[in-house]
This record gives C-alpha cells, structure tokens and sequence, in this order.
C-alpha cells in the first residue's frame, strides 16, 4: 500500500515552539494523531497572525481547509516542546499549500516528529462560494 510522502521545501517561512500539554497524551501514553493535526492548526493560526491575517479575515476573505495530510515519524510525549515550521507551497488562483515539519529538542539535537501539508482555498462565508487569492495575501505568502 503506497503511502503519503510530504515533500519539503528548501525553505520555512515561519517557525514557533508549541508546548505539549497532559490533555495532549493518549491512552497510549504519547501524543495521539488527533494531537498532531491540532499542533498543526496552531502552528497555521500562528503563521496567519504573523502575516496580519486570520482564518476568518485573510485580505478581506476567509479560508476553509480542503484536505490535510501527516506522514508520523516519532512520538511526543508531555512536557516535549514542538518546534512547528511553516512555508507556502502551490499558490494557485484559489488556494494555496501550507507545509509543516515539526520538530522537538533532544539534548542539543532536533528530533523529527511529524511532516503535515494542509491545502488551502479562500473562501466566502457569507456567499458560500470559493473565491481567489486575494493579491494583497498572494504578496504576502510569496515573499
């Protein structure tokens, strides 16, 4: 069975540290998936907010998450801190791809735990439509 591979970019746009919390741990006793793809909104809400922008308000539009991918590596568990970097990746007229490489500090070392890509479509909550990019926002991700 094929499984998802994430590629990389050359470059992260963005990065932020995000602390595993006790509610964060499973039954299994480490950070379970469902974990990860909310370290992965975070990491999204904080990358927004570094441009200006939020989900909600996106250069005057909104935006909706059309599909999400992780490809697992390690675990976490409470009391690690996430490393959580993000570029833009695929700007098209509609949307656009967020990736993520999540990282957590061992020793002097960086230890990969996750790779994640969310795919991005601008979209107008009042009207139910999607809607384009707006060039002010595509200026913005691409530098």
């Amino acid at each position: 069975m094929p499984r998802i591979k994430i590629r990389l970019p050359g470059h992260f746009n963005f990065s932020c540290s995000i602390p595993i919390r006790i509610t964060d741990i499973n039954y299994g006793g480490h950070a379970g998936n469902d974990t990860l793809l909310s370290l992965v909104h975070e990491a999204r809400i904080q990358y927004l907010q570094s441009l200006g922008y939020t989900e909600m308000q996106f250069a005057g539009v909104g935006m909706i998450m059309a599909d999400a991918a992780v490809e697992f590596k390690n675990e976490l568990f409470y009391g690690d801190t996430v490393i959580a970097s993000v570029a833009v990746t695929e700007i098209s007229t509609i949307g656009f791809d967020l990736v993520y490489r999540l990282q957590k500090k061992t020793g002097d070392e960086k230890k990969l735990v996750a790779l994640a890509k969310t795919g991005m479509i601008c979209y107008d909550y009042e009207k139910k439509k999607i809607v384009p990019v707006p060039e002010v926002a595509r200026v913005k991700l691409a530098g």
